[in-house]
């Protein structure tokens, strides 16, 4: 029973055996000892509770913050004794934390569950019962068979069984699995292939037996059992049967699978890492503060206990005459007695931990995420689609990055390539309205508007349209004379390709009069200039990546046996013999300093006998049994050899807007940028070129291709030691997947600090799982840097889970990372508004946030220790129970939840025209020690003032009317309270640097209200109050002028020293930040020399004012006209709504 409990709770998983049985379509083995095996459903889940665990998972999560089990503990403390404050000042502030935070979280994992259910959701159709049933996604069982049609996506792992096509051949995208956008082809057994009908597909009697599920996505090893009439037929399964989940049907009707994996057990699954609970900089700062002012508070509550029993060692201190012990308190243990004063001492000064803290971060985080999605700046029009905040708890985060680290097609690409320019016999061209055009001639030349294409062109334009492995949309091929609309107007070929470069070039050469019209058979068509022709295909040799190059041998419409070969230069120009070798050479350097994917072209004509031998030669490798791939790779050099160089080719795979710039701006703030990308070695780089992230000056190390341990050890030491010797030069790393796992089994140190000295880093070839590794790699290094992950598809699932902060880009290739990330963005230029503008606003308000707070909880904590001296440490409060209930709730709280939200001490344009600004804010510079230090000794300072500046006032003359009333202890402690409240409100006011007509109103209302609600409770007898202790008391503090004289001269007097530190500070020292604050006027904003206008007619202190503000930073908008000219580029398409004051008004 009990091992069955644990199985159910996931603690002891039933054992599994190495593969795993499917029967298709469930059809089960009536007879025999079969044992059915439990596969998981087909439901995808990426939420973080359920309605079960919720509430234990929430609180577990709630109580491993400091302040929350804290004040837990000191609520079951005022339970279990007599303590001078009531349970309900901890239990109901602590009741309201745990509700706020666990409705925010609960509606955050609400939207994850929405989002799962639309993928689990989907309507998909299975075969059953001899007929096509529609269910839903999260339906499907392992062996049911599922029809996929065109263009849709693969709701499950499939083992392809048949499709439209006679040869059961499919073609698919993984594009949101490994970023590649090229067509893959997989293929079916022939005995399920020709079952192209449901009734077919009905009476199929198969076995499936498998591996068990891994994450590999180039993996899967099985074998299909077929029973035909008389005998069982055994086919091996490969990669290439298998259809992943998340992949896309392209260029084929339908398609019948097999289900083999479903749900969390599929590759696609598998890739995402598991969800964790993230935790931000600040938050752990935070917790950091807390021990730190619980050893503060422990040490106060000590002290009172000693000094407590110190004093009542004199006899008349112990059992003065006015307050006499009772039997039971003379027999009491004094250990017993000493615990209970040190609770009691706990409790009193309790409220030095915010409770409140916690709470107000949380609304700040949840209500300030708002603003992301309401940029419009952030707003991408041709798609609709605006930022998305799917975790607010990281807003702050978003301030500290170091790293990013990005995906590239989809990413840093619009996953479109472009023909640009070509060199055919040693003569450069561009295209031009769809004409050929050689470079230096425009359309309106003589030779510029041709209507038929020289020899060589045709040529070269040929040899691209037939090697290749394009495919065309099947819809189209039919008839002869190609696709036509109903008006007769030619309609433009579809074409799918393996290669997004031979995409684009065949499309380019039909635009331009050479046009692949499809197969039939072994036969190629063309038609150029409208002349069809047919080429019979012989023999293709296939690319690989030791080659580097692609060939196909064809005979022409007269016979000629021709070889057209294409490839990288340095596997073609080696092995051309003739043609315009020099000339190619310099335009393909010419292509590639612009950053083009080139690639060059040749042919070979064969006599008869050439041709004989070098088909007996490919017969007998391909037939080999023994070592095959070598003996292909000799013959195909053998036939590679002795080419004609007919040209080359430069296509531009189009990166997205603004990508360049924005790279150099992360470059700028101190941000370095790594490139993880799934693609090939030479396109990776290519794209690094050409966006940015490599410069031609930097020099390019490779640590590529490596298989053994040995040789990437000697490798990384070799570049170590390069980059030493080389250390004022820039250096950029390109690794590939293969030598980082070796690099990373056994010499992660020293790959780390080769890749640290790197200016920019590229991973190609990455399975999903080993980008999570590097971002975990680089987040664990002693630095511990913070990491942003950014990406658009499936396979940067896990690489945006392990990032501190994960960015989906809501691209072409489906949902499966926004879903999973933490932020969305529609293209990654925003990328730099969200981390230059909105980050650094989060940080700086956050940051001034936590320690205003705890800087008012000390002020507020320290005269109630102070007055512990003066009442014989009897555990008397200074302040009345309601005041210390509602001073962090109502007196205290608006003002800075307001800043918290609005604040802006730097325009959002200067922030992102200066991403240097962005260093002033890097490595928590804000809530590191010194700045902690510092608020927590001014909150002792002003505490100190507020007491002692109200005892010396106060203390020796007790009358406060001119009548001779005196005043007592309640009216003290009232006015250290007034003092206080004050105080900390008008040094809000003092950090506020952007005022709104909200900043106005919650910060003089505070001080109004705190006034109208004193005057209310002290002027009225409540019936349900124990005792009436404050009644009259506000109102005849208020009726006195010495009390009036006490709270201004103690007001000015703890603000002074502040304003002069800070006048001096910005004078002496400034900061980058504060620097751009003076000199906003230069950005564009019409002002003197500061944010701050003034209209004529000054007065003569108005000089002095304007120094003050100047100096300080400070800026009232209502005065400011900050217009920007068109033409400024940082400005002119701003449409920031974060202003939430009026700016029109006059200019200076």
């Amino acid at each position: 029973m009990l091992r069955w409990v644990r199985q159910q709770l996931g603690f002891d998983p039933p054992h599994q055996s190495d593969t795993r049985t499917i029967y298709i379509a469930n059809r089960f083995p009536q007879h025999g000892h079969y044992v059915p095996q439990k596969f998981a459903d087909n439901r995808i889940i990426s939420s973080k509770y359920t309605v079960w665990n919720f509430v234990p998972k929430n609180l577990f999560e709630q109580f491993r913050r400091v302040a929350n089990f804290y004040f837990l503990i000191i609520f079951l403390v005022q339970l279990m004794i007599d303590t001078p404050t009531s349970p309900i000042t901890s239990g109901l502030p602590l009741f309201f934390v745990i509700t706020v935070t666990a409705i925010k979280q609960g509606y955050e994992d609400w939207l994850r569950h929405k989002a799962d259910n639309e993928v689990n959701g989907a309507p998909v159709y299975v075969v059953r019962s001899g007929g096509l049933v529609k269910t839903r996604s999260k339906n499907i069982r392992v062996g049911d068979i599922v029809r996929v049609a065109k263009d849709e996506t693969f709701p499950v792992d499939l083992v392809l069984l048949s499709s439209d096509r006679a040869d059961g051949s499919c073609h698919v995208t993984t594009a949101s699995l490994d970023g590649e956008t090229n067509l893959k082809t997989h293929v079916a057994v022939p005995e399920t292939a020709v079952l192209q009908s449901v009734a077919n597909l009905d009476k199929l009697v198969a076995v499936i037996e498998c591996q068990q599920p891994e994450a590999d996505l180039y993996r899967f090893v099985g074998r299909i059992t077929i029973s035909q009439q008389t005998e069982e037929v055994v086919r091996p399964l490969g990669p290439e049967s298998l259809l992943l989940r998340g992949a896309r049907l392209k260029n084929t009707k339908e398609i019948f699978g097999v289900a083999v994996y479903t749900g969390m057990e599929t590759k696609m699954a598998l890739n995402y890492k598991s969800k964790s609970q993230k935790r931000s900089a600040v938050e752990k700062s935070m917790n950091s503060f807390l021990i730190i002012y619980l050893i503060i508070l422990l040490f106060e509550a000590i002290l009172s206990t000693i000094l407590k029993y110190a004093w009542q060692a004199e006899e008349k201190w112990d059992e003065p005459w006015y307050n006499g012990k009772t039997e039971h308190e003379r027999n009491s243990s004094k250990i017993l007695r000493f615990i209970s004063d040190f609770l009691a001492f706990l409790v009193l000064y309790n409220f030095i931990i915010p409770i409140s803290l916690y709470v107000t971060v949380e609304m700040q985080k949840f209500l300030g995420s708002f603003f992301i999605g309401w940029d419009l700046d952030l707003y991408h029009e041709e798609t609709n689609q605006r930022a998305q905040v799917n975790t607010s708890d990281l807003n702050e985060e978003l301030g500290q990055v170091e790293y990013v680290f990005t995906d590239k097609t989809g990413t840093l690409t619009e996953n479109e390539m472009q023909f640009r320019e070509c060199s055919i016999n040693g003569i450069k061209y561009q295209e031009v309205n769809g004409k050929l055009t050689p470079e230096g001639f425009s359309e309106d030349s003589p030779d510029g508007n041709r209507h038929s294409l020289m020899k060589e062109e045709e040529l070269f334009l040929k040899a691209v349209c037939l090697c290749h492995t394009v495919q065309i949309n099947a819809d189209q091929t039919d008839g002869a004379d190609g696709p036509w609309h109903a008006n007769g107007i030619a309609a433009p070929l579809e074409y799918y390709a393996s290669s997004p470069d031979e995409k684009a070039l065949v499309e380019a050469a039909s635009r331009v009069g050479v046009v692949f019209t499809g197969t039939s058979g072994d036969s190629m068509e063309v038609k150029s200039l409208g002349k069809p022709e047919r080429y019979k295909l012989l023999h293709v040799l296939e690319f690989d990546p030791n080659r580097r190059r692609m060939s196909v041998i064809v005979e022409s419409p007269s016979g000629e046996k021709l070889l057209f070969t294409k490839g990288a230069e340095s596997s073609i120009l080696p092995r051309s013999k003739s043609g315009e070798i020099d000339k190619t050479r310099i335009h393909v350097d010419e292509f590639a300093l612009k950053g083009l994917r080139t690639l060059c072209v040749a042919y070979r004509r064969f006599t008869p006998e050439d041709y004989q031998e070098i088909g007996k030669r490919l017969h007998e490798a391909r037939t080999a049994l023994q070592q095959r791939e070598e003996r292909l790779a000799d013959v195909f050099n053998f036939i590679e050899r002795d080419l004609e160089l007919l040209g080359a080719t430069g296509v531009e795979d189009k990166l997205q807007e603004k990508v360049q710039e924005t790279i150099e701006a992360l470059r700028l703030a101190g941000i370095k940028v790594w490139v993880l990308t799934g693609d090939k070695h030479e396109t990776a780089v290519s794209v690094s070129l050409s966006c940015g992230h490599f410069h031609r000056t930097m020099n390019i190390l490779e640590l590529v291709q490596h298989k053994s341990d040995s040789t990437c050890a000697e490798q990384l030491r070799q570049l170590a030691k390069r980059i030493k010797e080389d250390h004022v030069i820039q250096h950029g790393l390109v690794v590939d997947g293969t030598s980082l796992s070796l690099a990373l089994r056994e010499h992660e140190k020293l790959f780390m600090e080769v890749c640290k000295s790197c200016s920019a880093v590229l991973c190609c070839r990455m399975a999903p799982l080993q980008k999570a590794k590097v971002v975990r790699l680089l987040k664990t290094s002693p630095e511990k840097p913070i990491t942003l992950a950014i990406g658009d598809g499936a396979n940067d699932v896990s690489m945006i889970q392990e990032a501190h902060v994960g960015i989906g880009i809501m691209g072409k290739e489906g949902r499966q990372a926004v879903r999973n990330s933490d932020y969305a963005i529609a293209r990654f230029k925003f990328l730099s508004k969200l981390l230059f503008v909105h980050g650094h606003f989060y940080y700086i308000r956050i940051a001034t946030l936590v320690q205003y707070f705890f800087y008012k909880n000390v002020c507020f904590i320290t005269p109630q220790f102070l007055y512990q001296f003066f009442c014989l440490f009897s555990q008397q409060t200074l302040y009345d129970s309601v005041y210390l209930t509602l001073y962090n709730i109502c007196f205290t709280s608006l003002p800075v939840l307001v800043y918290s939200l609005f604040e802006q001490h730097v325009h959002p344009h200067v922030l992102q025209s200066k991403p240097v600004l962005y260093r002033d804010i890097s490595k928590n510079a804000h809530l590191g020690f010194k700045p902690f230090l510092y608020w927590t000794v001014l909150g002792f300072f002003h505490a100190f003032v507020f007491f002692y500046g109200s005892y010396l006032l106060m203390g020796e003359d007790t009358s406060l009317l001119g009548n001779g009333q005196m005043f007592g202890n309640w009216t003290f402690g009232t006015l250290v309270f007034t003092v206080m409240v004050i105080t900390v409100t008008m040094k809000m006011a003092l950090e506020t640097h952007f005022w709104t007509w909200i900043n106005h109103f919650v910060t003089w209302g505070s001080i109004v209200f705190y006034f109208i609600f004193s005057l209310f409770y002290g002027g009225i007898i409540w019936p349900f109050l124990h005792t009436q202790d404050m009644y009259f008391v506000f109102v005849q503090l208020l009726s006195s002028g010495s009390a009036w004289f006490a709270i201004i001269l103690i007001v000015v007097a703890c603000l002074f020293i502040d304003v002069v530190k800070k006048v001096l500070y910005r004078h002496l020292q400034p900061t980058s930040t504060e620097k751009a604050q003076l000199t906003e006027a230069g950005s564009g904003i019409n002002c003197l020399d500061s944010m701050c206008c003034f209209s004529d007619g000054e007065t003569a202190c108005t000089s002095v004012r304007r120094m003050l503000e100047r100096l300080m930073g400070r800026c009232s908008p209502t005065r400011v006209n900050r217009s920007w000219s068109s033409s400024d580029p940082f400005y002119a398409n701003d449409r920031s709504i974060l202003t939430l004051s009026t700016m029109d008004s006059p200019t200076c």
